[in-house]
């Protein structure tokens, strides 16, 4: 059974300035975020991989698992915590067999609750819904439905992950619905202060009723 943690799910914004992506990290650590992704889609190998790496032990410094969007072989080359696969990047076998047995394997599931239920089956940690709302990182993304959430909490064993124009306003209703971490990137790190924005989306997990 995974123990991929619940809570603040904190996706990275994308930077070339490693220095400044590592101070944003470190004020969402700071704030109580229970997980980060790290998110590059640049063609730097060399820069990806080392944020990637600085990630990792920053994370680590805080006890919070480090996952790698997309990359498996950079998940693997850096010893990130784990690696997050959308439909298009190879298997959750392939990637089990390559980090092991003790690192987190997500699985973009999208708006498919069959998706979901494969994922499961292949052994992922975690899978993740989307897009919720309307979203500044993929605006014209499809959205998923909370009625989703609701039909996986009694399917699903793994953490649901839900993402997509995530805010402090609209949250509660996705934890209502059955989410058990939420994905963060632009209601944390587009914020004046990303500490306290993390502290106050964290504060919804605390108010959540014990399972």
């Amino acid at each position: 059974m995974s123990n991929f943690p619940g809570g603040l799910y904190a996706i990275t914004p994308e930077t070339a300035d490693t220095e400044r992506l590592l101070m944003q990290v470190e004020a969402a650590l700071t704030g109580g975020v229970a997980a980060v992704q790290y998110r590059n889609k640049s063609g730097d190998v060399a820069r990806r991989h080392e944020q990637a790496s600085e990630l990792v032990a920053l994370c680590h410094r805080f006890d919070v698992p480090l996952i790698v969007n997309d990359d498996l072989r950079l998940a693997d080359l850096c010893d990130a915590d784990g690696v997050h696969l959308g439909r298009d990047d190879g298997s959750i076998r392939e990637a089990r067999i390559i980090l092991g047995k003790g690192k987190f394997i997500g699985a973009s599931c999208y708006q498919s609750l069959d998706l979901a239920q494969a994922a499961q089956a292949a052994g992922a940690d975690y899978v993740a819904f989307g897009s919720f709302f309307a979203s500044p990182t993929k605006p014209a993304a499809p959205r998923a439905s909370l009625d989703l959430l609701r039909s996986a909490a009694p399917l699903i064993q793994v953490p649901l992950v839900a993402i997509g124009g995530i805010t402090l306003a609209n949250a509660p209703a996705l934890l209502d619905a059955g989410a058990d971490s939420l994905a963060v990137l632009s209601a944390l790190f587009d914020t004046p202060d990303i500490r306290t924005a993390a502290r106050s989306l964290n504060q919804l997990f605390e108010t959540e009723p014990d399972e």
